[in-house]
């Protein structure tokens, strides 16, 4: 089967997906869609999606797209290779929550077409931008962090000592915390389990560092 990923090496959705794949074991390829010079709004990629988003991924003959649909098809699908949500009805309610404190919450209110309205038609100065990007990051964490820390199902990761959904959640915004000079020292369990992660193969190789189109 021919898998594709079409995303872009610094967009935290995409960034998930190639943790989940690389969790999975599952071998893709990738195009590039670049979305600093627009090229997600092109006729070719909006019939691919016509939301103009990354990720979109190509499994076989199914198009899929919104990385919380994507993350929990891989489980759906491939439920022989390592399973990104827990057994028990109430333990795969926390973790849905934890990935969606991170995906639903924080993210969206920084995702490059926010930020880039709030500065060109809003008109906001590059200093209020970063302001604005790090004050949901800190209500976002806050919050996270004592749901992590408050719970013992908590362990080496967010849920136990597995990686898994929220663990995939977590990391990308991580990363661009650290891109925003953002102080994690408040977040002990967020600063431990996402170096806990770091350590992972899986994890590693989707960093947007390793990407072919990082610049």
């Amino acid at each position: 089967m021919t898998r594709v990923l079409h995303g872009y090496f610094r967009s935290s959705a995409a960034y998930r997906v190639r943790i989940a794949l690389n969790l999975k074991g599952l071998d893709y390829d990738q195009v590039s869609v670049h979305l600093r010079k627009g090229e997600q709004r092109a006729a070719a990629f909006l019939a691919l999606n016509p939301q103009g988003m990354v990720p979109a991924l190509a499994d076989g003959d199914a198009m899929l797209t919104q990385s919380p649909a994507i993350l929990e098809y891989l489980d759906e699908a491939y439920p022989e290779t390592p399973r990104l949500l827990p057994d028990g009805a109430v333990d795969r309610a926390r973790v849905r929550a934890l990935a969606a404190a991170v995906a639903c919450d924080i993210h969206p209110l920084n995702n490059l077409r926010v930020l880039k309205y709030i500065q060109g038609p809003l008109g906001c100065t590059q200093d209020a931008m970063i302001a604005w990007y790090n004050h949901w990051i800190v209500e976002g964490f806050a919050a996270l962090e004592a749901m992590l820390a408050g719970d013992p199902r908590t362990g080496r990761f967010c849920h136990g000592d597995s990686p898994g959904l929220a663990d995939i959640c977590l990391v990308p915004q991580v990363f661009n915390s650290a891109r925003h000079a953002l102080d994690l020292a408040p977040y002990p369990t967020i600063r431990r389990i996402a170096e806990a992660c770091d350590e992972l193969a899986a994890f590693q190789a989707a960093h947007p560092s390793r990407q072919p189109d990082s610049e």
